[in-house]
Parts: structure tokens; C-alpha cells; sequence
């Protein structure tokens, strides 16, 4: 009689390291451009204290003009001229049923260039225009000069 060597219960068990690393670099391409999603050019925009919200800018069919702080003009990301915002804008609202354009200024733009490009978009036959600010952070809050004081705080003179 031959001998024969007893193995002993295999235990199936999947290799999960390879999976871990995948997961590992997929995580990281996903944290990488995730930030590079962003509808639009960004810009600093104003703060509100008490802002509306306004989810309909979320979506991907959301029409977004944003004026940046040196007055240049993008809908969406494409760089257009000022003169090009009407026609531009009502081949984008000539299907909608929700003719909303939203506006993004920077909170340094000239206050005379947003101006314009709302005038524009309301010649183009928006129905409702939206301008898009940041909430106010919680814990913030602006003071005011007391009453009797001019802005450096010093007292004013007849006082």
C-alpha cells in the first residue's frame, strides 16, 4: 500500500488586495476631478445674508452667465462678447419651457458691467432672471459704527 498524504480542508478565501489598490486609485482619480466638474467659470461671488435658494441653477440644462471681476462674459464656459449675449440666449430659452437665466458676478465686477448683461438677457424675452450669491457663513457677522461714530471709530465732532 502507497502512502498517501492527507491535505487538510482548503478554505476558499478571494484575494482582496488587487480589489483594495483599484479602489484605492479609483478614489483618488475621483477626488482629483470631481473639483474640475464645476458648471461654468468660477468666480467670487457676493454674499448674501439671507439668500434664496435657487436649485433649478444645479441642473445641466440651467443657462449661466457669469461676469467675471475684469468684465469678461462666459455662458457656461465659452468666453462670448457682450453683443453676442442676446442672440445667444434666446437660442437657448427658444425650447424651454423654464426660460430662466442665471447670473454669477464676481463680488468685485464693475456694478455697471452686470448691469449691461442683465439688460441684455432681459432683451433677449427672459422670463425670470436669477442672481446667484453665496450664503453668508454661520458665526460671521458685519458691525455697525455706533451710533455717533465715524467708520475708523473715532467720535465725530458735535458729539
Amino acid at each position: 500500500m502507497a502512502y498517501k498524504p492527507q491535505a487538510g480542508e482548503q478554505m476558499a478565501a478571494p484575494n482582496v488586495i488587487p480589489m483594495a489598490d483599484i479602489m484605492l486609485v479609483l478614489l483618488i482619480i475621483f477626488m482629483v476631478v470631481t473639483p474640475m466638474l464645476t458648471k461654468g467659470v468660477s468666480v467670487d461671488m457676493a454674499i448674501a445674508n439671507e439668500p434664496r435658494d435657487m436649485q433649478d441653477a444645479d441642473k445641466d440644462d440651467a443657462i449661466i452667465v457669469a461676469v467675471t471681476r475684469d468684465g469678461s462674459l462666459y455662458l457656461g464656459n465659452t468666453k462670448i462678447a457682450k453683443e453676442e449675449v442676446t442672440g445667444q440666449i434666446k437660442d437657448r430659452i427658444a425650447n424651454k419651457l423654464d426660460k430662466t437665466v442665471y447670473v454669477r458676478s464676481d463680488a468685485r465686477a464693475k456694478y455697471g458691467d452686470v448691469v449691461a448683461v442683465v439688460d441684455e438677457i432681459r432683451s433677449a424675452g427672459v422670463d425670470s432672471l436669477g442672481l446667484l450669491t453665496q450664503k453668508k457663513p454661520a458665526g460671521t457677522t458685519t458691525t455697525k459704527p455706533a451710533a455717533g461714530t465715524n467708520p475708523e471709530g473715532a467720535p465725530q465732532p458735535g458729539t
